[in-house]
């Protein structure tokens, strides 16, 4: 995986690179972000120079409060949470109950998103701060095509690096001011321990054998999740996987 310097936008990575099932993870067709309202005019023409599709998970009140369309790439919107982000601070919500609650209630959407990629064309996943519903999208298309679980886990676990310290540390005291017998609230916000990762991926080969099967649990048939290796494995010869 790559780190990107897009200027005005917060933890951009290609995900490129990463070990998988008979080669590796494609550069340049898959990359991750946070939200794209911020970007300047040189990090929209970088953006525009490396992505033909931008998947944006954010519900409609975030996309209104920060509506961050950067013109030329095709944008689908598919709002992960049905409930308001606000909501899961209001309830104090585990960063696990989060993610299962992501895999439970947005199956249709999650395949949604990774239907895209699978189309094959340089796509950007992101939400607001491309943690919680970039993470669980981006983990479940990489999984679903064999890509080394603890390299998946730790390009989750990357975005907690990511994040602006000044911003986490002001969003934390905003959130202990707010919810002070709130238990959760300051993971929620702004880390991305790996053991979370760990454990909703075990959880998903437990309920539905694998990553793939809980996308064709969700109605992703067995030639789009063909489509999905194509798109984002390209095979390594054994001399190169010795050199990597």
């Amino acid at each position: 995986m790559t780190v990107l310097d897009v200027e005005g936008v917060t933890n951009v990575r290609d995900v490129g690179g990463i070990p998988a099932a008979g080669g590796r993870i494609r550069h340049g067709v898959l990359l991750r972000s946070g939200q794209l309202s911020t970007a300047t005019t040189k990090g929209a023409a970088r953006l525009r120079s490396a992505v033909r599709h931008i998947v944006d998970l954010r519900d409609g009140e975030e996309v209104a409060a920060e509506p961050s369309e950067i013109e030329g790439p095709e944008t689908t919107h598919l709002p992960l949470f049905l409930g308001s982000v606000r909501s899961f601070f209001e309830s104090d919500t585990s960063l696990d109950d989060l993610y299962l609650h992501l895999l439970e209630e947005s199956g249709e959407r999650l395949v949604a998103a990774v239907r895209v990629i699978a189309a094959g064309e340089p796509t950007l996943v992101h939400c607001t701060v491309g943690k919680d519903r970039t993470g669980v999208t981006v983990a479940l298309a990489l999984s679903a095509v064999g890509a080394d679980r603890e390299a998946v886990i730790a390009d989750y676990a990357l975005t907690e690096s990511q994040l602006p310290a000044e911003r986490s540390r002001r969003i934390a005291a905003y959130l202990r001011s707010q919810h002070p017998e709130a238990v959760h609230a300051v993971d929620l916000a702004t880390r991305s321990p790996a053991e979370v990762m760990r454990r909703l991926l075990a959880e998903v080969d437990e309920r539905w054998g694998s990553a793939a099967g809980y996308l064709h649990a969700n109605g992703m048939t067995d030639d789009e999740l063909a489509a999905l290796r194509d798109a984002l494995v390209e095979p390594v010869s054994e001399d190169a996987a010795a050199e990597g």
